[in-house]
């Protein structure tokens, strides 16, 4: 090698040296700020002449593991899934309250069922009426608050949604624009690695919002998707999610994918292409706060609404329905009459039979007077299978419907000769079904009906609850926000003991105090599955007390689990971060080694240019 490669190759060291200790002392001074990737210099030789060679710096590459990177991403919408779903359902905890304090549903209806126990033991007395009507009172507005809290967190999360919106939005717009002030920079240029340092940290933030899926492409252009393949950006291109509030949510604010009915925020998404998305309606995201608040808002509290409306429907009608046996048919065909005479909108008709393959049926004829709501929807494998009819089209009219509604069955529905609003249902005569029970219940409206049933709540004010179903939906929903305590019992208590005026309930008679108890506490009931109890085909069944326990139980688990689940993503969180750190971001005792190493080799190349210098001198002295 002559005097000037060496020279050359000492000069091109002292080059890539000062590049080197330029990278160390960036990555020094940014050791402590966020989303900094820890950067090395690429060096190549590069030959000069026949003999020498030189170093050169192309740039630097960022020290990431990109696996561990896209794990992050996935870990950090999970915990922010996690994070808002136990936030939500321990607000939840809060509305119902502390099991066995005062000021929970439990501890009203207990003291409800209490006061109808004592009034059964002190017939007659005005004190007990008072008190029995103040627990009712109390049990209603127990309810109604209970109602009032869910909505209140329904509307929280509907707050979110546009907040949780508008982060994911500026995240999007910054990766777009950083991509497209990466365009032209070779991944290794200095000013890119930097760049991709910010985009990378705008990805982390979009990642705890939605689900993210990253691919990048040869000119360094970040594309991003959810999950299920929607775009969110491209090259230079960001999609925007847009909500647009409802406002203050109630029980009857529902989603609904026809824009038109649906009461809660739309949240949409305008992809690059101009086209709109329902977020909801197509499941675009899967993870990130942005999916746990639509869960929260459309299933997780609108379930909980269920439950308490069940709840407040199920009182109603235990004290206020009276339900009344068939009259049996001896046939043949074999059946039942029953008389529809004063059934209301929402009243029913329940029907047992057994079926070819000998496996018991039920049906439940539901009256409805609203066509637009026909015909009821029924989950597969419901049981019983609801039926919709106006109980007001006569019995032939009723008949012809039923029996177009149930080919198949071996059911046949027919006028009763015996009764003009009688309606009578046998087998076919064919052998292959046969009737085993049927009865209608219908709400009584009179405080002194002779019998000892009582429409003592109602749907605020008078109105009685009658199970009512049109086009809007059901009476039910939101019942627990309305129901109140009827308004002719508030004014007159003693009707909480007399339920007859001729001839007079005798003075202390216990009929009905005594009947209210044993529908509050003993008698069983059906619960639909829309209460997260049970199934289509296997409805959960218990008394009111049963059935309140098991719901806040549920409650109570969904809680827990998902407060369980927050803390292990928090520790798969940590552990990845972890992980991504110690190979990404910057070790100043690696940093401090490679500034040693680096200050000799600067020193060395330093020696040969010097040594370089004194041979030429000491030949040009020779020569002269």
């Amino acid at each position: 090698m002559g005097l000037s490669s060496a020279l050359a190759s000492a000069m091109s060291g002292l080059r890539a040296n000062q590049a080197a200790l330029s990278i160390v002392s960036s990555n020094v001074a940014n050791s402590q700020t966020p989303g900094y990737v820890a950067q090395t210099p690429n060096q190549i030789e590069v030959t000069t002449g026949d003999f020498g060679s030189t170093a050169k710096t192309t740039g630097v590459s960022r020290d990431i593991d990109s696996y561990v990177q896209n794990q992050l991403r996935t870990e950090t919408g999970g915990s922010g899934y996690a994070d808002q779903m136990a936030n939500i359902l321990k607000q939840l905890q809060s509305v119902y309250g502390t099991p066995g304090s005062s000021g929970t549903l439990e501890n009203a209806l207990n003291d409800f069922t209490s006061s109808l126990q004592a009034l059964s033991t002190s017939a007659g007395s005005s004190s007990a009426q008072r008190v029995a009507l103040g627990a009712a009172q109390a049990l209603a507005t127990q309810l109604n608050v209970t109602t009032s809290g869910i909505q209140s967190l329904r509307s929280n999360v509907e707050q979110d949604l546009g907040t949780s919106s508008q982060a994911a939005n500026a995240a999007l717009n910054q990766i777009a624009d950083i991509n497209t002030k990466l365009q032209g920079l070779a991944p290794t240029d200095p000013s890119a690695a930097t760049l991709m340092d910010q985009r990378d940290q705008a990805i982390n933030s979009l990642s705890k919002y939605v689900d993210v899926r990253v691919t990048t492409d040869g000119s360094n252009q970040a594309n991003i998707y959810t999950t299920t393949g929607i775009q969110l950006v491209g090259a230079g291109l960001a999609s925007q999610f847009s909500f647009a509030s409802s406002g203050a949510l109630s029980a009857t604010s529902l989603y609904n994918i026809d824009p038109a009915k649906s009461g809660v925020g739309a949240l949409t998404i305008k992809l690059p292409n101009g086209s709109s998305v329902d977020v909801a309606g197509n499941n675009v995201v899967s993870s990130g706060q942005i999916a746990a608040d639509l869960k929260l808002r459309d299933q997780t509290l609108v379930q909980a609404q269920n439950q308490v409306d069940q709840l407040a429907a199920t009182m109603s009608s235990a004290l206020s329905d009276k339900t009344t046996a068939g009259t049996p048919v001896s046939g043949p065909p074999a059946g039942f009459d029953i008389d529809l005479a004063g059934a209301q909108a929402g009243n029913t008709v329940n029907i047992t039979y057994t079926d070819s393959t000998n496996t018991q049926r039920q049906i439940t004829l539901v009256n409805v007077k609203d066509p637009a709501a026909l015909p009821l929807q029924n989950a597969t494998n419901a049981n019983p299978v609801q039926i919709g009819v106006d109980f007001s089209g006569g019995m032939g009219a009723i008949a012809s419907a039923l029996n177009s509604a149930l080919p198949g069955s071996h059911l046949s529905f027919s006028p009763s000769p015996a009764n003009a609003t009688t309606l009578r249902v046998t087998d076919d005569n064919s052998g292959l079904a046969k009737v085993t029970a049927a009865s209608s219940s219908k709400t009584v409206s009179s405080l002194t009906s002779g019998g000892p049933q009582l429409p003592l709540f109602t749907d605020g004010g008078q109105a009685l609850y009658t199970g009512a179903i049109t086009a809007s939906g059901s009476q039910m929903t939101g019942l627990a926000g309305r129901i109140a305590v009827n308004t002719q019992l508030t004014a007159d208590p003693t009707r909480l003991s007399i339920y007859s005026t001729s001839p007079v309930t005798p003075t202390g008679d216990t009929t009905r105090s005594d009947y209210l108890y044993s529908q509050l506490t003993t008698a069983v009931y059906s619960y639909s599955p829309q209460t997260g109890l049970g199934s289509a085909s296997q409805p959960f069944t218990g008394s009111v007390s049963n059935y309140l326990q098991q719901f806040l139980s549920v409650q109570a688990n969904a809680s827990t689990q998902a407060t369980a689940l927050q803390q292990g993503q928090s520790v798969v969180v940590s552990t990845l971060q972890a992980k991504f750190n110690s190979t990404s971001s910057v070790n100043l005792d690696s940093e401090m080694s490679n500034l040693i190493q680096l200050q000799n080799a600067y020193a060395a190349n330093a020696h040969v240019m010097s040594v370089v210098q004194s041979m030429m001198n000491t030949l040009i002295q020779a020569q002269g």
